[in-house]
């Protein structure tokens, strides 16, 4: 690591009587590993959010008994039904109908459940990191 290229940033400050003199050297590789770590971790929170609010849009269109026939309607239910899947029966709900109004604790759960799985994610990233 001796041989790698340092770049050394030298700043003298002077106030009054006193001299103040920072020194920071950093090494071009961690610079990079951190910018990479970073694009990564706000990819995660991107889809991340992104999904959230597919998921919250569901919540409210199913609350207020949206109209399943209807494009939107149709696009939201259809492109959110594979991540609340996994929480259909974990409230042993028996009817999934759309266009009846109902407050759908799943989605619920879903948007929490991978809310802290993003966060978790982006914690794991970001843990070397100063």
């Amino acid at each position: 690591m001796d041989n790698e290229p340092q770049n050394i940033k030298e700043t003298t400050t002077r106030t009054g009587d006193t001299v103040q003199k920072t020194t920071q050297i950093s090494h071009p590789q961690d610079s990079r590993e951190h910018s990479i770590n970073n694009i990564i971790a706000d990819a995660v929170a991107y889809l991340a959010g992104l999904l959230i609010v597919i998921l919250g849009i569901r919540f409210f269109l199913t609350l207020f008994g949206a109209n399943p026939a209807n494009f939107f309607a149709k696009f939201i239910y259809n492109t959110s039904h594979p991540f609340v899947a996994p929480f259909f029966s974990l409230f042993n709900y028996h009817s999934y109908n759309y266009a009846i109004a109902h407050f759908e604790v799943y989605t619920l759960v879903a948007i929490i459940v991978y809310a802290l799985i993003a966060w978790g994610i982006i914690k794991l990233i970001k843990l070397n990191q100063k």
